[in-house]
Formats: structure tokens, C-alpha cells, sequence
């Protein structure tokens, strides 16, 4: 039987999406988003610390379980225009008392008082999906379940930019520690030439008690970084499944490379390309097909039933064929007439649940394409600051140098080494903050755009 569906098919909303993103110099119809996440991460380390992730983490496995739980209903829902059947054997036994009107009406027509009835049938069920809105329901399951994998790419996407981000941010603190302790050594090395000219009566205590500070102010960095480290490296393993341990470095942060010539792609191919936009654009999809169901609800249903099987009052004539054997076939078209307004209500509703997804769609889109452009400017700008702080990295380790040679030959006071070499220490520990921040960013330009669930 053909349908006359009800309620609108989907289109998908106006949206207001620029030529491209700010910040972005290149406009062409390919994005990072497309390259599989280990392409973009080639670090092998880290490539480990991701798989794992993406096997063993929790929220992983529960968006998986959303996944089978969707599939569970939609498998239900495209059965939802076969009839259903179903099987009874029944057996009653039944004595009424000597002075009812069934008591004597079985005493005189059957010639006992106790009545059996053995009964064995088959029933069937149909519904003629006259509106659609059996045809809905498939919709509306359909949606809710590509929806929950939409979600699980979403939700790796996350994950793999969590992971990354947290192991740029080892690489970064082992870049620190490194600085730490090469300038503890310095620092000793200072404090070793100012006593000698203490002793030789060049130097003051003064100076001694200064360079000794300076020392312990890099000695203390030392315990600070590699407590940070063991948080962070136990931070990946959980993140990644795992119990806390220790994590094995391939590279540097100074040696880590990646990328950066690459194309953002245009805001309206980001729409099909990242997940969470996806799942509100199907959540959409769904509220939408819910309001065909809530109207077919208000619309006359016809059902058709049949019943078949055999009957008899006694057990040794209950499977004798043809005799036993009764049918019963019906059909019916019920309307709703006077339901206290509930039908119309869920209707409303509806259609109040489809706006709202409206508006959750757009403003999914407008984050997106604003996350981007801000990891596009963040991408930018911490390059330029990250060159910027390397040259001045430069400079002052050179400046370090100078000063002790000139504090060697008695040209330069203590102050000037001392100086020097704190200077120092704070541009290179910014240098490495500096790289990890821009790793980050573009970990986070990656995520933003949609890459990280190929």
C-alpha cells in the first residue's frame, strides 16, 4: 500500500558560512581534515600512545556501546511493517456453581458441571502504514544511529588531539629539564670561579651567597619539571588505557618537526567533515523525522488481525482436524477523537524539539568555523613568537658566554654573570614553552577542522 507520508523531508537549514576562514591565505577545496591522523603524526611513540588510546579508552568503548545500542533500535525499527505473530496454547478449567445460570445451562446441555476448554492458536497483526509513519521511525532510527557514530568520531578526535597535545607537552618539559640542569652546572661553575677570587681576595661574600642563589634557583627547577613529567606521562597512559609508567622518547622537541604546509579547506566542506557538526545536523534529522510520527499519531490507524488455530472442550478431541479447527479475521480503523490534548501536545513539541535542534546545528557550525580561525591565528602567532624567542635565546646564551669571559679577564662584576645567565635560563625555558604551544595549535587547527577519526 502506498503512503501518504506525513511531515516534511529534510533540508538542511540556511547557514551563513564565509568564503573562507579568517587568517586563511589559501582557498581551495581539500583540508588537513582528510589526511588519517597517522599521516599527520608520524612520531612513532606517539603513533603507540594513539592506538592505544583509540582501543583501550573508556569513553571509546562507551561510544562504541551507543553504537550497538542505535543499532539494536534500528534493526527493530526496519521490521516495523512486517505484522506480528504470536503463539498460544491455553487451558482453562472451569466448575460454576449448582445454583447459577451457567451451573444449570452445562448441567442440561453438556451433562456435567466441570467445563474444559483446551485452546491452541497462531495470532497475527498488522498495521497499514497509511501516513508514514512506520517509514518515520525507520528515519528517525536511522539518524539516531549514524548520529551515535558521528559522536564516536567526534569523541576520537578529541582523544587523539588530548593525546597529542600531551605528549608535545612532554617533549616540552623535557626540553625545560634539560635547560634546568645544563644551567645548574653553569650556575656551579659560576659559584666554583667566584671563590677562587674569594680567596684570592677578589670577591666579596656577598657574591658568593648571589651566584649560590642563582644556583639553587635552577636547583629547584630540577625536582619541579620531573614531577611534572611523571604526571604528564601518567596523565598519557590513562588517557591511553593504560596503568601509569614511564613513556619512552623517540625525539626531542627541538627535533620534532611537523608539517605546516597545508590547505584549511573552505568552512562549507567542513560541515560534511567534522563529526560533531554531523551528529547536530542528524540530531536535526531525527527531531525532524519525530514530528512526521507525532502527526501520523492524530490520524486514523487501520489495523488488520487475524486468529487461527484449534479449540475443543475435550483434551482427546482438541487436534481432531477439521472438527477443532476456528478462524477469526477483523479489521479496524480507530481515530483519535478526545485524547486531553496529548497527541497534539507531543506535536507541539515536536515541532518546539526540531527548532531547537535548528538552532543547535548553527551554532555548532558557527563554533566550528570560529574554533578554526582562531587555531589558524593562534598557528600564526606563536610561530612568529616562537622565532622571535629563539633569536633572543640565541643572543642572550651568547651574551652568557661574554660575560664570564669578561668576568674571567676582570672586565665584568658577578652581577652582569649573574644576570647573564638567569636571563638566559628564562629564554630558553620560554623557547621551549613557546614550541609546545605551537605544536598545540596546530593539533588543535587538525581537531578543528575534523581530522583525527580516519
Amino acid at each position: 500500500m502506498h503512503a501518504c507520508k506525513v511531515g516534511q523531508n529534510y533540508s538542511r537549514p540556511p547557514l551563513e558560512l564565509p568564503d573562507q576562514y579568517r587568517n586563511s591565505t589559501i582557498r581551495v577545496d581539500s583540508s588537513i581534515a582528510n589526511i588519517p591522523w597517522k599521516k599527520f603524526f608520524t612520531d612513532t611513540t606517539l603513533q603507540e600512545l594513539i592506538d592505544s588510546a583509540v582501543a583501550k579508552n573508556f569513553d571509546m568503548m562507551i561510544a562504541m556501546k551507543n553504537i550497538q545500542s542505535a543499532q539494536q533500535v534500528l534493526r527493530q525499527a526496519r521490521l516495523g511493517q512486517w505484522p506480528t505473530v504470536s503463539g498460544q496454547i491455553a487451558v482453562a478449567s472451569n466448575r460454576p456453581s449448582d445454583n447459577s445460570l451457567n451451573g444449570l445451562n452445562a448441567g442440561q446441555f453438556l451433562g456435567t458441571k466441570h467445563v474444559e476448554d483446551y485452546n491452541a492458536n497462531i495470532a497475527i497483526a498488522w498495521e497499514a502504514d497509511i501516513w508514514g509513519k512506520i517509514r518515520r521511525q525507520k528515519e528517525a532510527a536511522l539518524y539516531n544511529y549514524i548520529q551515535t557514530a558521528e559522536v564516536r568520531k567526534a569523541v576520537q578526535t578529541r582523544l587523539v588531539a588530548d593525546v597529542a597535545q600531551g605528549y608535545y607537552n612532554l617533549l616540552a618539559l623535557d626540553a625545560q629539564l634539560e635547560v634546568a640542569k645544563k644551567n645548574y652546572v653553569l650556575d656551579d661553575s659560576t659559584v666554583r670561579i667566584i671563590r677562587l677570587q674569594f680567596d684570592a681576595g677578589q670577591a666579596t661574600s656577598l657574591a658568593i651567597e648571589q651566584a649560590d642563589a642563582q644556583k639553587l634557583a635552577a636547583a629547584l627547577l630540577i625536582p619541579a619539571l620531573e614531577q611534572d613529567i611523571a604526571v604528564q606521562e601518567n596523565a598519557l597512559r590513562v588517557l591511553s588505557g593504560e596503568l601509569p609508567s614511564a613513556i619512552n622518547r623517540n625525539e626531542t622537541i627541538s627535533e620534532f618537526h611537523v608539517n605546516e604546509i597545508f590547505s584549511t579547506g573552505v568552512p562549507a566542506e567542513m560541515v560534511s567533515l567534522r563529526p560533531d557538526v554531523r551528529a547536530n545536523e542528524l540530531a536535526l534529522q531525527e527531531a525532524n523525522a519525530r514530528v512526521g510520527i507525532a502527526q501520523a499519531n492524530m490520524y486514523p490507524t487501520l489495523a488488520i488481525t487475524a486468529t487461527g488455530g484449534v479449540n475443543s472442550f475435550k483434551v482427546t478431541n482438541w487436534f481432531n482436524i477439521p472438527a477443532s479447527l476456528f478462524g477469526l479475521a477483523s479489521a479496524s480503523i480507530t481515530q483519535p477523537i478526545f485524547q486531553r490534548r496529548q497527541l497534539k501536545t507531543q506535536y507541539e513539541l515536536a515541532k518546539i524539539d526540531r527548532e531547537r535542534s535548528v538552532s543547535q546545528f548553527r551554532q555548532a557550525v558557527l563554533n566550528a568555523v570560529g574554533e578554526v580561525s582562531d587555531a589558524l591565528i593562534r598557528v600564526e602567532k606563536l610561530r612568529e613568537q616562537r622565532d622571535i624567542a629563539s633569536a633572543r635565546a640565541d643572543t642572550l646564551l651568547n651574551a652568557t658566554r661574554n660575560a664570564r669571559m669578561l668576568f674571567k679577564n676582570g672586565m665584568a662584576n658577578y652581577l652582569e654573570v649573574i644576570t647573564a645567565q638567569a636571563t638566559a635560563l628564562q629564554s630558553q625555558l620560554q623557547v621551549a614553552d613557546l614550541k609546545r604551544q605551537h605544536l598545540n595549535s596546530l593539533v588543535d587547527l587538525y581537531r578543528s577542522l575534523g581530522g583525527g577519526w580516519k
